[in-house]
């Protein structure tokens, strides 16, 4: 009961989908007026550098999907920004990901 509650009923987040090793920081000190005590400890989490929300769900003890709509939320507030990745940036290396399909092959 506990994770609907915190997420309003919702499954999934409103915005852009998140990964689990997406890092997120703290945006802005926008005080934690309005916003329920998960989201706030997001934020104070975050302040102390950038997170993923594996190990901000790992933190708060939450299932990852709660964590992903909570983030989300702070996300679309403008309260937390995400960071962005090389993988995010170029998308996967088509070298690399050509060597390991070569590698598998060889095992059959």
């Amino acid at each position: 009961m506990r994770p609907y509650l915190i997420t309003g009923g919702r499954a999934h987040p409103s915005g852009r989908a998140l990964d689990l090793t997406a890092l997120v920081r703290t945006e802005r000190d926008t005080g934690y007026v309005e916003l329920g005590p998960e989201h706030g400890r997001v934020l104070r989490l975050c302040s102390g550098g950038a997170l993923s929300i594996a190990e901000i769900a790992a933190h708060l003890e939450l299932p990852a999907s709660v964590t992903r709509v909570i983030v989300s939320d702070l996300v679309d507030q403008g309260r937390l920004s995400t960071l962005s990745t090389e993988w995010d940036r170029h998308g996967p290396d088509r070298e690399l990901l050509q060597e390991v399909l070569d590698g598998l092959r060889t095992l059959r």
